[in-house]
């Protein structure tokens, strides 16, 4: 992995993270009417709602990530193949 491509892909990781916390933030509001998410740790919230939240949390986690890998992993590869798409 070159030097340009190391430093794209970590901020690009790091841009994704963001992104994906404030689409769960958004989703969970749009979904449960509550500006706050659940947290493990918060005792006030029941075992269902904290793992529902884990799970659609992990869910968006996951789909951004591999969208931006994706994302990232065709445009060094069309960078490297001279601008022909393949």
């Amino acid at each position: 992995m070159q030097p340009l491509e190391k430093a794209v892909s970590l901020g690009m990781s790091m841009a994704s993270a963001a992104l994906a916390a404030a689409l769960f933030k958004r989703v969970w509001k749009l979904t449960s009417g509550d500006d706050d998410t659940p947290d493990a740790g918060d005792l006030e919230r029941g075992w269902t709602e904290v793992l529902v939240a884990a799970t659609v949390q992990g869910a968006i986690f996951g789909l951004v990530k591999a969208a931006v890998h994706r994302a990232g992993a065709q445009t060094f590869q069309h960078r490297a193949a001279g601008g022909r798409r393949r």
